[in-house]
């Protein structure tokens, strides 16, 4: 019996993302480059420990004129996790989404909510399908949040709140995306942070922090 996937070598270990067996190899160069892989899986989660993010030397960070404090951010917590849910809910609502679709879909709410500031309302919206589908999920459920907020007669999140919280995961996402082709460390970071939103329950965890 071969690996699933080279053909070659003896397999070693079952991937859940190919349902067949395959060698170490294989698995340590193929996983989230040509292999879906599922975010329980044994072999991804003990990955992910020595998972090192790109580098961004060199890299224009966006939206720097933006960036949060930590002490707004622990202000403004509840709509770090609404805002952060959402994009989760939306990337495991749609099969196929990983990390370079959530980055296409955060430029493009920023980018809008950018508009607003201007007086000038205008929506951006990806090519990308996955990505639209994010944006458009998470501008609903905003928009539901906000309504609530009005309906209790508290209305304390300003477009230029959302903004800001956009940002922060814009560039959360710069700093945990691992570079591979279907990578979504990103996701499973958020994940980790809010566990009810997705898959099986992580134990709880602290709140968000500063890339």
């Amino acid at each position: 019996m071969a690996c699933a996937i080279c053909q070659t070598r003896r397999p070693r270990r079952f991937c859940p993302g190919l349902s067949g067996e395959i060698c170490s190899v294989c698995c340590g160069t193929e996983r989230e480059v040509t292999v879906s892989c599922p975010l329980d899986c044994e072999y991804l989660r003990e990955a992910r420990k020595h998972d090192k993010p790109l580098s961004l030397e060199g890299i224009e960070i966006p939206n720097k004129d933006l960036r949060i404090t930590e002490a707004e951010l622990l202000d403004r917590e509840e709509l770090l996790a609404f805002v952060a849910t959402c994009v989760l809910r939306a990337a495991f609502r749609m099969p196929g989404v990983v990390d370079h679709d959530i980055r296409e879909a955060l430029d493009a709410l920023i980018r809008t909510y950018r508009t607003l500031q201007s007086g000038v309302y205008y929506e951006t919206r990806p090519t990308n399908p996955l990505a639209a589908g994010v944006c458009a999920i998470v501008q609903s459920e905003l928009a539901e949040y906000r309504k609530e907020e009005t309906r209790s007669g508290i209305t304390r999140t300003r477009d230029s709140d959302v903004l800001r919280i956009l940002v922060f995961l814009q560039h959360l996402e710069l700093d945990r995306n691992n570079g591979r082709q279907r990578g979504r460390a990103f996701l499973d970071a958020l994940r980790w942070y809010y566990p009810a939103e997705a898959g099986p329950p992580k134990p709880a965890a602290s709140s968000l922090i500063l890339p």
